[in-house]
C-alpha cells in the first residue's frame, strides 16, 4: 500500500497537474485573503474559506481525475490489480495521495494566518477548524472524483464528471428554496455539502456534519472498491 501511495504522489509532481493545482488554489487563496482581510482590515478569515468553497469544487477533479483513468488509459491497471496487494488497499492508497495534495494546498490557509498575526490577533482556534472542516469535507469530494475516475479510461471525462456532480451537490440549497413539499426539502438540506460546510466555516464543528462527510467517503470508496474488484475478475 505504502508504494502505491508513494508513486501515486511522486506522480502528480512528475507532471505540471500538482504544480498548477498547488499555484491555482493559493493564487485564488491570496486573493480572497488580500481583499476579504488586509484590503478590509479584518482578522476574521470566515469569509475567505467560504470563498473557496466554490474553487475546491473545480480543483479536487483535477487532482483526482487521473487516479484510476491514467492506469487504465496506459494498460497499467492489470500489473497493479495482480500485484500482493488487496483491492481496498488500493483504493486507500489513491485516495490518500490525492487528499495529500489537496492537504498542501490548505497549507496556503496557515501562511496567511501567520501574515494576519503580524498585524492582528486572529482566532487561531477558528481558523484550524476551518482548515480540518475544508479537509473533511474535501475527503468526500476526493472519494467521489476517485470513483468516477475509476468508471473511465479518460482523465478529461472524470475531471468534466467530477466537476458537474460538485456543482450540482453546491446548488442543492438552491434547489432546496424551490421545492414547496417540506418533506423534500428536508431531504435536500439533510444532503446540503454547502450548508454543512458554512457551519465550519463560522468555527462550529458539529459532530453531525463530521459524521455526515466521513460517511459519504467511506461510500464512495467502497463503491470505487466494487468497480475496481469486478474489473480484476473480468
Amino acid at each position: 500500500m505504502s508504494a502505491i501511495y508513494k508513486r501515486d504522489f511522486r506522480s502528480y509532481f512528475n507532471s505540471p497537474i500538482g504544480y498548477a493545482v498547488l499555484a491555482a488554489f493559493m493564487f485564488f487563496s491570496g486573493i480572497f485573503f488580500y481583499v476579504q482581510c488586509l484590503y478590509m482590515g479584518s482578522a476574521a478569515m470566515s469569509s475567505v474559506f467560504q470563498s473557496m468553497f466554490f474553487i475546491v469544487l473545480f480543483v479536487i477533479p483535477l487532482i483526482t481525475m487521473k487516479s484510476f483513468a491514467d492506469d487504465r488509459r496506459n494498460k497499467t491497471d492489470q500489473a497493479l490489480l495482480t500485484a500482493p496487494v488487496s483491492i481496498p488497499a488500493i483504493v486507500a492508497a489513491k485516495f490518500l495521495a490525492a487528499l495529500s495534495v489537496f492537504a498542501l494546498c490548505l497549507c496556503s490557509f496557515l501562511i496567511e494566518g501567520l501574515v494576519l498575526s503580524f498585524m492582528a490577533k486572529p482566532d487561531w482556534s477558528v481558523i484550524i477548524g476551518n482548515i480540518f472542516g475544508m479537509l473533511i469535507m474535501g475527503s468526500s469530494f476526493v472519494a467521489m472524483g476517485i470513483f468516477v475516475s475509476s468508471l473511465t479510461e479518460s482523465s478529461i471525462v472524470a475531471a468534466i464528471v467530477s466537476f458537474v456532480i460538485n456543482v450540482l451537490l453546491s446548488l442543492l440549497d438552491t434547489i432546496g428554496y424551490t421545492v414547496h413539499w417540506d418533506w423534500l426539502t428536508s431531504i435536500i438540506n439533510a444532503l446540503s455539502f454547502q450548508g454543512k460546510y458554512n457551519d465550519f466555516s463560522l468555527g462550529m464543528i458539529s459532530l453531525g456534519n463530521v459524521v455526515f462527510f466521513l460517511s459519504v467517503t467511506c461510500l464512495f470508496l467502497f463503491l470505487t472498491d466494487r468497480v475496481v474488484e469486478r474489473r480484476r475478475w473480468a
